[in-house]
């Protein structure tokens, strides 16, 4: 190496702490081929941001400051605009601090945008507002732990419509894995390519970090997502798994009610949590043992007013033939009854209140399914992603899990309530 540096001049010596194909680890460099996504998973503290940061520096980028590069607009999308701002472009790994004083980039706060002094503009989105994308267009873009986006697929969708300018767009997501459906999508996809690393693949991480952290975690969940940055199958503990689910399916039969279940949120508007709506029947012939529910639909909302979501579940009621509409009223009392009527006076109706935890009521229901009670009548995706997150210590996934609250509230009405109740018919005497 010293002979190496020797025989460099200055300009090249100087230039050289700037090449980080000189420096990178093997899973921060994009792979060869024709690929439209790049997934760089890894665990914490692996060096999935340096990759993004200088993938992006790689297509902006010409041969001298002002020369323009192989891209001119891109979309930097995190799950927050602060994310996007405070690790995207001005962290330690971030697009500012990765490039040369001669083409460092400005970034202007009020139009929320990096600018190169060759022109190229790169503009943050936040996760939690898709229609944002909705209009901008782009010829490349960097994705930030889309594993815990908010509105994962449809700012996913969003941006895809906008990745349209130059030859061939391309992106690159950089992520922890994390069970979500989407990145799961994504993976599987015949365009997309993959690297990952643990985070011990990083040689310039402390010596007693790593001690520390892989003492306290190794072979535990947390460990093989935060650490070995492997996906996970499902949480350990889980009530509910993919497998499981998988084997849960098949045409629901003639049913002998139907309801719709709700779960609604504690505010409403954009940065609300979804408004669980799930659509449930049961098939009642003969004693409690023997009946099958069918969960038939999940019509649940996000980030929708309190009119939006009440509409939507008298939608649901009235496209299924509902028998009642049952819903959750520990944090709206009243008013979600008064909601859901001004949209139908005569909409069948009961309140339910929770008075346990959510993974105690959620046991019950889970019980059925392994009886092979409970089968679903189609794939809910977003659904069963909160359903096989839902373990003894509690919802592991993003958020709150509204639509397995709503299935809980519905597999509950149709089955357990009426089974608590349930009289075999007497015999009568000859």
């Amino acid at each position: 190496m010293e002979g190496f540096l020797g025989s460099l001049s200055l300009g090249a010596l100087l230039a050289l702490p700037w090449l980080f194909e000189f420096w990178a680890m093997q899973h921060q460099l994009p792979p060869e081929g024709d690929w439209s996504t790049w997934v760089v998973m890894g665990g914490r503290g692996a060096g999935k941001t340096r990759a993004g940061a200088e993938w992006v520096r790689s297509q902006v980028e010409g041969p001298t400051p002002e020369a323009p590069g192989a891209c001119r607009r891109v979309a930097l999308v995190a799950a927050t605009l602060d994310q996007a701002r405070e690790i995207m472009i001005e962290g330690e790994s971030g697009l500012i601090a990765c490039t040369p004083p001669d083409r460092r980039p400005k970034w202007i706060a009020t139009r929320r945008m990096l600018v190169w002094p060759n022109g190229a503009e790169a503009r943050i989105f936040s996760a939690a507002d898709p229609e944002s994308l909705r209009g901008p267009q782009f010829d490349c873009a960097w994705s930030d732990e889309l594993a815990k986006w908010k509105k994962g697929r449809e700012t996913w969708d969003m941006l895809q419509f906008g990745l349209r300018l130059g030859e061939t767009p391309r992106h690159v997501v950089t992520t922890t894995p994390r069970v979500n459906p989407l990145l799961e999508d994504i993976l599987k996809d015949a365009h997309t390519v993959q690297t990952a690393a643990p985070t011990r693949a990083n040689p310039h991480l402390a010596r007693s970090f790593l001690r520390v952290i892989e003492e306290s975690y190794r072979g535990t969940f947390l460990g093989q997502q935060e650490i070995e940055g492997e996906m996970c199958d499902a949480i350990p503990g889980a009530l509910w798994t993919r497998a499981g689910l998988g084997g849960m399916r098949s045409e629901a039969p003639e049913l002998t009610r139907i309801v719709v279940a709700v779960d609604p949120p504690v505010t409403g508007g954009k940065s609300a949590d979804a408004c669980g709506i799930v659509v449930a029947g049961v098939q009642a012939d003969g004693p409690p043992r023997d009946w099958r529910a069918w969960v038939l639909e999940d019509a649940s909302v996000t980030g929708a007013h309190p009119s939006v979501w009440a509409a939507a579940a008298v939608a649901a009621a009235r496209r299924w033939n509902a028998d009642r509409v049952v819903a959750e009223v520990n944090q709206g009392g009243d008013l979600v009854e008064n909601i859901l009527r001004q949209v139908d006076p005569l909409l069948p109706y009961r309140a339910v209140r929770a008075a346990r935890g959510k993974v105690a009521r959620a046991e019950p229901v889970a019980a059925l399914y392994e009886q092979g009670r409970v089968r679903h009548a189609g794939i809910f995706a977003a659904l069963e992603a909160e359903m096989c997150a839902l373990g003894p210590e509690g919802y592991s996934g993003r958020g709150s899990p509204d639509r397995v609250d709503a299935l809980v509230w519905a597999i509950t009405d149709l089955m357990i309530v009426p089974a608590g109740s349930y009289q075999a018919p007497r015999l009568r005497a000859l």
